[in-house]
């Protein structure tokens, strides 16, 4: 049992220092090429923290446990929009930007939708995975397009805002900067899918051990866990007050998940992502329930009130109370 837990515990570890120097390698990378700060914030930071997901899912479904990565896809959205927005909100009210209540939260409940669908039957295949793929190659291609339509004000935040968290000038040459910034992207990646494969065989192991599924602890322990970060992040932001970036990133990094990085997993196993019953006609269903639930809220005076955010967090703790009660 401790065995597991320290695996668990150190692969968390490795996932999120290496999600963090491979987003700022990443950003770094970005900044040379001249992709502008808006961009940059819009696809590779969302893209970047969601890569420990992306590693448990792939070292997952390599090793036969598709029912943990699917599980932390669906329980690291529900812990997104419940437990981090509801927690940021219920400090200070959460005023949200136009372009995320017009495109993001649409197309977050338009993916988990279609993620229900896929799954309807049991199995999610590489067709599946090819199919989700694809739209989050459109999406980003959407979130382009849109990004260079923002106004000015908008773009001059998200170049303060990589600026305060990515430094981008420091001493030595272009060339000197670029080659650290190539390697600590490559480095980052090379210490996340080690922390992954750490993580995995942990979870894994505690699953075994306290006698429940592997769904389960994706569920809970690793979704929370590879939302630290993202946590972290918001947390720190709402206490500046200054999280509009923050929050969009948290909505964009919640359309990747399912996207991208379950749509990258589950091109891994020939035979595709074999999910248990309860998978499909619990847990994906309360994802949707939640990104669908949103819209509502977040439309009404384009804010979350402090009693809002803390309804949304008292959902999350009844959730994590069900799933521990029904699955032990």
């Amino acid at each position: 049992m401790l065995a597991n837990t320290i695996w668990f515990v150190a692969g968390l570890a490795l996932l999120i220092v290496g999600a963090e120097v491979m987003v700022r390698g990443g950003a770094g990378v970005a900044v040379r090429l001249g992709i502008s700060p808006i961009v940059i914030g819009l696809t590779v930071v969302s893209i970047g923290t969601s890569m420990p997901e992306l590693a448990v899912g792939v070292v997952a479904a390599g090793e036969g446990s598709g029912a943990l990565a699917v599980g932390n896809i669906a329980g690291t959205n529900v812990v997104n929009v419940l437990l981090i927005l509801g927690l940021s909100a219920a400090l200070l009210p959460l005023a949200l930007q136009t372009r995320t209540i017009r495109f993001e939260l649409p197309m977050m409940a338009a993916a988990a939708l279609l993620l229900l669908v896929l799954a309807a039957d049991g199995v999610l295949t590489r067709i599946d995975g090819a199919i989700l793929v694809s739209l989050a190659v459109v999406y980003t291609v959407a979130v382009i397009w849109s990004a260079r339509r923002e106004s000015r004000a908008v773009a001059q935040e998200f170049a303060a805002e990589l600026a305060s968290e990515f430094t981008t000038e420091e001493p030595g040459s272009v060339k000197t900067r670029t080659t650290v910034n190539v390697a600590m992207t490559i480095g980052g990646i090379a210490v996340v899918v080690v922390g992954a494969d750490w993580l995995v065989d942990g979870a894994v192991g505690m699953a075994r051990q306290f006698g429940v599924s592997d769904a389960l602890i994706g569920l809970t322990v690793v979704a929370i866990g590879t939302s630290a970060p993202e946590l972290v992040t918001t947390l720190i932001s709402t206490v500046r007050g200054d999280r509009d970036i923050a929050i969009g990133n948290l909505i964009g990094s919640s359309i990747y998940n399912i996207l991208l990085i379950l749509g990258i997993t589950c091109l891994v196993p020939a035979q595709g992502l074999v999910l248990p019953s309860s998978l499909v006609t619990i847990d994906l269903p309360i994802m949707v329930a939640v990104a669908l639930l949103c819209i509502p809220i977040f439309i009404s005076g384009r804010r979350v009130s402090r009693i809002e955010g803390g309804l949304m967090v008292s959902a999350y703790v009844a959730y994590l109370t069900y799933l521990l009660i029904a699955q032990t």
